[in-house]
């Protein structure tokens, strides 16, 4: 055991921002920890183990939720207008009348916050109420994981979840070792090794446990989990700690029946919870966008207001002191000065509804107006009515749903729909330029499945129907049926029968093959009940071609130090183990070195077809042709693809490369040019780097220096290669400049970047961040590994800060939490690699290509839609407000309204709600399959070209248009028009009515030409809104409701006599033709003379089916480019060391004479480092070539 000579003075404090807790007595440098001791911790103060994940409780929240609702502009703008209608010279609303609406809005979003955390608390209680056994006096007690304290030691139980971050002190199985999931961690599936200190591995008897006094001082609490530094002392002795020491919170202890630990971090100290992050509100773009825009309408509001004010004081200095006798001032009013204040903000009420306050609180549209010359014989506007739902959120909530029962993004095998775990980011899907994925459980499954092979030039796997033409997953017969052997996995499918009758006739080669697969890999095997199999796999790789062996007949039983023991087609042959060399992301392969019991000595390797096939015998060409294209044809089906071979040894040249093997063990290899070397693996693997690729930069600096000049020689290198270099800008310079920045963004050719973690901590500083932003961005694709997932947050904070484009981050574990939560969506993966990414994201599936149909059709149809229904919105509200504004002028700026009280009312609530609402809910410009066929009509939503400041004052500039049309026209007409009967036709109600409805009808013309997707919901809305507004029209000017309310309704037979007018309807039709006509203009010469590539795909739509003609899309067969084996990333170092060592063998299964323990530690060291086996090898350096 290495231990070092003086403890550190000072470890290096944990982030303050993920920190959640300090000890009273300062900042947090060390954590000390005492075993069996609480009196002596309980001084230091450190978390509890009970994790708080809500923000209320019963005395916070009634203050907290208010201060919270009223941060919103638009709750603090209507509390405002609320305001202005509790004051008698503007508004006739008594308070209570005008409170009751907003108190309404606070309390049914209070008891919306208080369900929510009501459910938080629920899930804070669920999880602290877990019980653990606790020793406390020297006695194992049941205790709930909330009262679980630092120093506390704890037992633990096979398939248990780890109550805190405990340091392991013994365990059931030999030598202190214990196997962990740590799929809530890291989001991988594969089991971990973890191993007690030597010195704590004997305790393993409660007695022992009790007398334990050992005091641990270790790190303070960080995010890292990956690294723990920290040293135990223990009968004056030291001993130091490695993560390789630690149990973390939410890791499940598996195939091992008990272990016991002591907690150092608990609660919100562990790793897991560091690694939460902050939760931060996001809002979209649009929304961020809105609020700049809201802020210039109020201004213009303003303006308005000022206007029609300065009007009302000229006026009333001017003509309203010839009518005092008649029509006094109230008493409050005592100049002309004082009443064109009080008509400023008369003004502000009635114009409010310009404001897309409706955007954002549940809340009627109309609010309550001001009486003309402040006398009470002037009704006003009547008084909010009950809040509806926001039409935002209703959009954005169907478009949740539309998510939620996409059928396409529904995972069969496990179950499980898409999710939208929020509703209020839908259209920033269709706006993602930059996307942040964790590679394994993400981009790969790491679910492993056999499914086709080729042995001695012949396939297995496929079926074929009488045609002889490949049958389809549906067409196919039964799969194999296994149940002659007794030892089968009942979970392995596999469908061709013709390799089960090779192995059964007794082919030679298929035998081999299959005796390969049983021998070559690092599984161990449990067999607790008589034929029940259990295999400890560390990749999934190992355990998927292990199993394939199991069920043909080649069943690995058992294995000790020394040998390994295969059950062959019935028969139990045992083979001496006589090497493993384990895989490393050099070699790219693994090989076994056995004896078999008639003493012949033979080499079994499986790794990458570019490695192995290279070494293949000159008298295998033929054998080597016909692989190579079963691999190109496994590979083009996306399938992961590894060669099998083998290679006779004689005696004598065994005991040479034993000796060569044990010298080249001795020497240290370069760690970092490994990970490198996986990384450009894994790119390969998911076609993020192709064969086509003008360069791969690898990016290994250790030191400041070393990375500036990586990335500096990069830069050079595309700048050298793309030859639009400008007037010899030096690429060494500074990147403070956006010159640079445009040359690098459009280099010629395709480059990829890849780069480690300790290298991307020193690219991360603060003068060097922006060179490695300029030269990744410059990048097709850029792969960094080895990362913290403070590093991936950093990287994701990165592109926010400086390329203010919409991020996207992708990921399945606790290590990814912290990149989703800082990314502006957050996408988890769910399954089997845990719930922490699912509960930290904004969306949620289980498929990494379900990201594709999120983004082109749901994300860019919410968008379309959301932009679409903004642009309508912000006209149809200008365009019936300003018509306000102009009759100011002719009704001596008296703050008279031009719409009948009740029309005001109705407008955005009745008459063009739903209309809109259909829109913005089903609206779709290309058909999904249209949006998956072309990637680049998902271009628009990222460069932001649907709803910008341009478009708006588009907008607004066509609803001022048509107001002007609206309220002109009509005025005209009137100006000189009679009736059939010669009588005056101009009357307040009269014009009124026909505004209204000119209005309605225009905006209803103009949102059936917006609708580029017609459904039965949308012609039932636009027109069944217009037929709403009819009948109620009619009715509110009918005898009955005179009869029952003649204060209310006066105006008995209005509608009808106006609308019985030809020139009422004349006048409507031009209205709405001068208005409409030059819109459809406009968007004619656009679609003939420039139109956008959604008009180019609607049109050749409409081709298509006019010819009736079936055109299919080409499919890729094949991957461009050199094949690459997935077997090389996704494989990864197993028990090998473990295995030849015996630590993980009991003391019953080490009866082996000549078997030798080594060091106690040595294996574990040797595990934490690679073998650099190239040398060494005898597939590597004999003269004597592998046979395939």
């Amino acid at each position: 055991m290495t231990v070092p000579k003086e403890m550190p003075e000072k470890w290096a404090p944990a982030p303050s921002s993920w920190s959640q807790k300090k000890p009273s007595w300062g900042t947090e440098e060390e954590r000390r920890a005492r075993a069996n001791n609480r009196e002596y911790n309980e001084k230091f103060q450190y978390a509890s183990n009970c994790i708080k994940t809500s923000k209320y409780n019963i005395l916070t929240f009634l203050p907290v939720n208010l201060f919270e609702q009223f941060q919103e502009v638009a709750n603090t703008y209507f509390l405002f207008l609320l305001i202005l209608q509790l004051i008698p010279q503007i508004s006739s609303l008594s308070w209570f009348t005008t409170i009751v609406p907003l108190v309404l809005v606070l309390t049914i979003t209070a008891v919306k916050d208080a369900t929510d955390d009501y459910f938080r608390h629920k899930s804070d209680n669920q999880v602290n109420n877990r019980q653990s056994q606790v020793l406390i006096n020297g006695i194992l007690q049941q205790e709930p994981w909330m009262n679980v304290c630092v120093g506390d030691i704890i037992k633990l139980e096979n398939n248990q979840f780890v109550a805190a971050d405990l340091l392991l002190l013994s365990s059931s199985e030999p030598h202190g070792l214990c196997y962990i999931e740590t799929a809530e961690l890291d989001g991988e599936t594969n089991m971990k090794v973890r191993q007690a200190i030597p010195v704590t591995s004997e305790l393993g008897h409660i007695s022992k446990l009790a007398k334990f006094d050992g005091e641990v001082i270790c790190e303070p609490p960080n995010n890292k989990l990956d690294k723990f530094s920290g040293t135990l002392y223990w009968k004056d002795s030291k001993f130091a700690l490695s993560n390789q020491n630690m149990l973390l919170r939410g890791c499940v202890l598996r195939n091992t029946e008990w272990c016991f630990g002591l907690v150092i971090f608990a609660g919100p100290d562990t790793k897991l919870m560091q690694n939460s992050g902050r939760t931060k509100f996001k809002r979209t773009s649009i929304d961020r966008l809105m609020n700049t825009l809201v802020l210039w309408i109020f201004g213009f509001l303003v303006c308005m207001g000022v206007i029609l004010a300065i009007g009302n004081a000229i006026w009333e200095h001017e003509v309203g002191t010839h009518f005092q006798v008649y029509l006094p001032w109230d008493e409050a009013v005592d100049s002309a000065f004082f009443s064109g204040f009080l008509s400023f903000w008369s003004y502000i009420i009635i114009l409010n509804t310009v404001v897309p306050i409706s955007l954002y609180v549940r809340w009627r549209e109309g609010g309550p107006s001001a009486r003309l010359r402040w006398g009470p014989q002037y009704p006003g506007v009547p008084q909010p009515d009950l809040p509806l739902p926001c039409s935002v959120e209703v959009i954005r909530l169907g478009h949740s749903y539309f998510i939620n029962w996409d059928k396409k993004m529904f995972c069969v095998k496990r179950q499980t729909p898409a999710e939208a775990r929020t509703t209020t980011l839908n259209e920033e899907l269709g706006q993602v330029e930059y996307i942040f994925s964790d590679k394994t459980g993400t981009l790969t499954q790491n679910i492993m499945v056999f499914n086709k092979c080729s042995i001695h030039g012949h396939s297995y796997g496929d079926m074929f129907d009488l045609l002889g033409h490949k049958a389809e997953l549906g067409e196919r017969p039964e799969p194999i049926d296994f149940s002659f052997n007794p030892l089968a996995d009942n979970k392995f499918v596999f469908w061709d029968p013709s390799l089960l009758e090779a192995v059964k006739t007794g082919d030679p080669h298929t035998h081999e093959f299959f005796r390969l697969l049983s021998l070559c890999h690092t599984v161990m095997s449990e067999e607790k009940d008589e034929g029940e199999l259990y295999y400890k796999a560390q990749s999934p790789d190992e355990g998927a071609l292990v199993t394939a062996a199991r069920n043909f007949g080649f069943v690995f039983r058992s294995r000790t130090p020394k040998t390994i023991t295969v059950q062959e087609l019935g028969s139990a042959i045992t083979y001496q183990l006589l090497a493993i060399l384990d895989f490393n992301n050099i070699r790219k392969r693994m090989s076994v070195i056995v004896r078999n019991p008639e003493g012949k000595i033979r080499l079994y390797c499986k790794g990458a077809d570019t490695i192995l096939l290279d070494r293949l015998h000159p008298s295998t060409h033929e054998l080597l042709s016909a692989t190579t294209d079963h691999l190109n044809e496994y590979a083009g089906e996306g399938l992961r693809t590894l060669v099998l071979a083998y290679k006779d040894l004689d005696e004598e040249y065994y005991e040479e490369w034993a000796v060569r093997r044990l010298q080249a063990s001795l020497a240290q290899d370069s760690r970092e040019d490994r990970l490198a070397k996986t990384a450009v693996n894994i790119g390969y693997s998911c076609k993020m780097l192709t064969d086509d690729m003008t360069e791969v930069f690898i990016v290994t600096g250790h030191t400041v220096l070393e990375v500036r000049e990586e990335l500096r020689k990069a830069r050079e290198k595309m700048l050298d290669a793309s030859r639009t270099v400008v007037n010899g800008f030096p690429c060494q310079e500074q990147l403070s400049t956006s010159k640079l920045t445009s040359v690098l963004e459009a280099v010629a050719g395709e480059y990829a970047l890849v780069i480690n973690g300790h290298s991307l901590a020193h690219a991360l500083e603060a003068d060097m961040e922006l060179e490695f932003l300029e030269t990744a961005c410059a990048c097709k694709a850029v792969i960094c590994c080895r990362v913290t997932p403070l590093q991936k947050a950093q990287v994701v904070e990165l592109v926010k800060k400086y390329k203010k484009a919409v991020t996207l981050a992708i990921g399945d574990g606790a290590n990814d939490v912290s990149m989703i939560k800082t990314a502006h969506i957050g996408v988890g993966i769910s399954g089997q690699e845990g719930i922490q990414a699912v509960l930290a994201s904004d969306y949620a599936f289980s498929q990494f290509k379900f990201l594709q149909r999120l983004l082109l059709v749901h994300g860019r149809w919410s968008y379309l839609r959301m932009c679409k229904f903004l642009c309508y919105f912000f006209y149809k509200n200008f365009a019936f407000t300003m018509v306000h504004f102009w009759f100011g002028f002719f009704c001596g700026f008296s703050a008279q309204t031009v719409y009948d009280q009740y029309f005001i009312t109705l407008y955005n609530i009745v008459y063009t709600s739903l209309p809109v609402l259909a829109m913005g809910v089903f609206d779709q410009d290309v058909p999904e399959q249209r949006s998956m066929e072309y990637p680049k009509l998902y271009e628009p939503g990222q460069l932001n070209l649907l709803f910008n400041k341009r478009e708006f004052f588009i907008c607004i500039a066509q609803g001022i248009y048509t107001s002007v049309l609206m309220f002109f026209i009509p005025y005209g007409v009137f100006a000189e028009a009679t009736r059939d009967d010669g009588t005056q036709l101009a009357d307040y109600q009269s014009f009124a009515v026909t505004v209204a409805t000119s209005l309605v009808i225009v905006v209803s013309v103009q949102i059936g030409l917006d609708t580029g997707y017609w459904t039965a919901i949308n012609h039932f809305f636009i027109w069944g809104s217009l037929a709403v507004y009819f009948a109620i029209l009619f009715a509110m000017h009918s005898n009955g409701l005179f009869d029952m309310f003649p204060n209310q309704f006066c105006f008995v037979g209005n509608a009808q006599n106006t609308l019985a007018q030809p020139a009422v309807w004349l006048t409507i039709v031009l209205t709405t033709v001068v208005c409409i006509l030059p819109v459809v203009a406009f968007r004619f010469l656009k679609l003939s003379l420039k139109p956008d590539l959604s008009d180019t795909v609607r049109y050749t739509q409409l081709v298509r089916k006019k010819q009736k003609a079936q055109h299919r899309c080409l499919r890729r067969v094949g991957r461009t480019g050199s094949r690459r084996s997935g077997y090389a990333f996704s494989h990864q170092e197993g028990f090998g060391e473990l295995i030849m060592s015996g630590k993980n063998m009991r003391l019953s299964s080490l009866a082996l004479s000549g078997f030798t323990t080594r060091s106690s530690s040595s294996w574990i060291e040797s595990l934490r480092r690679k073998k650099s086996d190239s040398a060494g090898s005898p597939s590597g350096t004999s003269d004597k070539p592998l046979k395939g």
